[in-house]
């Protein structure tokens, strides 16, 4: 083995145990691990750890594969059909929210000496890089949040998929920005556009059966789809698009079709094994930090929080989604994205930009990543003091459009839900089962649109509360009610705690008997003494459930050996 082996092997594995090390370290903060794979390289490189990976060749090779395989991942995530389901006003905000942080972006940074011309296209690459959204670090924190299938989760989704088609686009014009010659991107327009439908004829004729002939084997599973990676990428490569583009289409043909679901699971140990070369490559490049690229990073950083506010906001108040859910979807995307780094990686290599941009938006995409850990985790509050700031300007939340019809004084509604999550749809999952006769008598009561349609279609009547605003609870109706159930422990609530929105209730509806969520058994008993007749403690409540079943049955089996 000559030298040269030994030396990529060498260093492939420090990548890896350095990773490893700084990922368990800044889990204990609770930051993305990305940034522990970043830090891992930061510690092997040269500028600012212990110089211990100092081949560039071997740098280089390990983000190529690194970076074919990420974009691999990223396009069997981007499922087209998902997107024509998106409706015009997901479109409409994913076209405004892209097209004016790029506009915002060229007109910001252009008095700053990022210039256009020779050769040299900082400014365009800039602008284009900050307009994108970590995909990888908002889905997961949303996830952990439970926020995924709330409105504003749903639009955050929805403009990262969308963000990711506008990073695809601009990929494909990045050969020819050095000669943008109509013919020339005429020409890969037409070599992008064979690509995508031969490998989407073939994956739908040919890799479906190889599929399901392996679904068995899962190993073969992953050298197929590998197989299909790189032969999709040397195609491109030879065709004049590039290798990474080649790799995008790959994926996406395959996450067109039902089989693609099994595919992701079953490649996603590669996955994550080469994502992690390829951010511990981006660390090794990262020069010791002056105060002006610290500067520069924290202007960028800004502009970025700023643009989603300033593009996201006014866009879904206009189009009647709500300043709240505006207010959040803006909050939740203000980071930098990991395809950022993809495009700026891909413009260096066809020598577009400077060497210190890469590393200005690499810093910055570290700063908004771990400021995103505790935007996300603290939008509801964010959203609510920027909500009482718009409303000093004279811009407020506009209920109307969002409250459903009222109760009809006419019609008993004296069963109230307050939010519906897990506990809440299966308390009216079980009436509909078991007293069907009641759900006329019900009213859930929901800041999260998104329920609206499917409660209404199954009989319950819904209606828009905020519960960190009990007061506006009040034109509900709720003094008539004989039951108020609150579903939500306090993890779940919004801006409120159970013991704090049960004082309101008291007052609102002194009648009416009060059904409280606590998470601990002294958070009941605390919630049973200032009044709440009685008190859910979901996980207490589930134990005795599978000790019930768990009895029933050792009697059983004692009964029938």
């Amino acid at each position: 083995m000559d030298h040269s082996s030994v030396t990529l092997l060498t260093d492939i594995a420090l990548g890896i145990i350095f990773a490893a090390l700084a990922a368990h370290a800044i889990r204990l903060f609770r930051q993305p691990l990305i940034l522990g794979y970043v830090l891992g390289g930061v510690l092997l490189g040269s500028h600012f750890g212990f110089g211990l990976v100092t081949n560039e060749q071997s740098i280089e090779l390990i983000s190529e594969i690194g970076l074919i395989l990420l974009l691999f991942i990223i396009g069997l995530e981007i499922n087209l059909r998902d997107l024509v389901k998106m409706g015009r006003s997901m479109f409409t905000l994913g076209i405004v929210q892209f097209a004016a942080c790029v506009l915002l972006g060229l007109a910001f940074f252009r008095p700053m000496g990022h210039g256009l011309g020779d050769g040299n296209f900082d400014l365009l690459y800039l602008a284009v890089a900050l307009a994108l959204s970590s995909t990888l670090i908002v889905v997961k924190l949303l996830h952990d949040k439970f926020e995924i299938h709330t409105v504003s989760g749903r639009l955050t989704v929805g403009v990262l998929v969308l963000q990711d088609i506008w990073a695809i686009a601009f990929m494909a014009f990045q050969p020819n920005l050095l000669d943008p010659q109509l013919a020339s991107i005429v020409k890969s327009l037409g070599l992008g556009a064979v690509l995508l439908l031969a490998s989407f004829a073939a994956s739908r004729h040919l890799l479906s059966r190889l599929f399901q002939s392996a679904n068995k084997s899962p190993e073969l599973v992953l050298i197929t789809s590998m197989a299909w990676c790189f032969a999709v990428s040397g195609l491109a490569e030879r065709a004049g698009l590039s290798k990474e583009m080649g790799a995008l289409i790959a994926g996406m043909s395959i996450a067109a079709f039902p089989y693609g679901a099994d595919v992701i699971a079953k490649v996603s140990g590669v996955r994550d094994f080469f994502v992690t070369l390829f951010f511990v490559s981006l660390g090794i490049k990262v020069p010791a930090p002056t105060w002006q690229v610290a500067g520069t990073s924290f202007l960028v950083a800004g502009f970025v929080v700023l643009t989603r506010l300033l593009s996201v906001v006014p866009t879904l108040y206009l189009l009647g989604s709500g300043l709240r859910n505006g207010l959040v979807t803006a909050l939740n995307l203000s980071q930098i994205s990991e395809f950022s780094l993809v495009i700026l990686s891909l413009g260096a290599g066809y020598g577009h930009i400077s060497d210190g941009l890469s590393s200005t938006v690499l810093s910055a995409m570290l700063m908004t990543s771990i400021l995103a850990t505790y935007i996300i985790k603290y939008n509801d509050a964010l959203s609510r003091r920027l909500m009482r700031a718009l409303a000093w300007a004279g811009v407020r939340e506009r209920h109307g459009h969002r409250e459903g019809s009222l109760p009809d004084p006419s019609t008993k509604k004296d069963i109230v839900l307050l939010g519906c999550f897990r506990a809440g749809k299966a308390l009216l999952e079980t009436i509909e089962e078991r007293a069907p006769h009641l759900k006329e008598r019900v009213l859930v009561v929901d800041y999260n649109e998104a329920l609206k349609g499917d409660l209404e279609s199954r009989g319950f009547q819904w209606a828009y509360g905020d519960l960190a605003h009990p007061e506006t609870l009040q034109h509900l109706g709720i003094d008539r009610a004989a039951f108020i159930i609150c579903s939500l422990s306090d993890t779940f609530l919004k801006g409120i705690t159970n013991r704090r929105l049960m004082k309101h209730l008291r007052h609102m509806a002194p009648a009416a008997r009060l059904i409280m969520s606590a998470e601990e058994k002294h958070e009941a008993e605390i919630l049973r003494r200032e009044g709440a007749q009685h008190v859910i403690v979901v996980g207490k409540l589930s134990g005795m459930h599978i000790f019930e079943k768990l009895t029933e049955n050792l009697g059983k089996r004692a009964t029938f050996p």
